[in-house]
């Protein structure tokens, strides 16, 4: 195997334009750890996973980040928890696939920043 493959996802950098507001949402609302933040970034906990918002340090980096997919045990009863913090749902939770006896439940919502991220499920059917 080649000193250089990829071992695993270690850090997520999702761009903010208000890093207070990005960390309320963050901290607040979805429930994720702070390790620590400045005045330009802020790095967050997820289940071993480092999850950085930070404001874009060049113009070519101030866009909407990739999807993350937030893993909860059960979707429902997440979505309903977030959706009572105010949380911007872009749709119910629904099965998008099936993978043997197992449906992915998702459920898209935006960040304070219009970030789109998701809550998903692995569901026994």
């Amino acid at each position: 195997m080649e000193a250089t493959m990829i071992q695993k996802v270690g850090q997520v950098g999702v761009p903010v334009k208000d890093l207070e507001r990005a960390l309320e949402f963050y901290k607040d609302k979805l429930g994720l750890s702070l390790l620590f933040n400045t005045d330009r970034l802020a790095f967050f906990d997820c289940d071993g996973i480092r999850l950085l918002l930070s404001l874009p340090e060049a113009e070519e980096f101030n866009h909407p980040s990739s999807v993350i997919y937030f893993q909860v045990a059960n979707i429902n009863e997440s979505y309903e928890r977030l959706e009572s913090k105010e949380v911007t749902f872009i749709d119910e939770p629904h099965v998008v696939g099936k993978m043997g006896q197992t449906e992915i439940w998702m459920a898209f919502f935006k960040d304070t920043e219009d970030n789109i991220h998701a809550l998903m499920s692995e569901v026994q059917a």
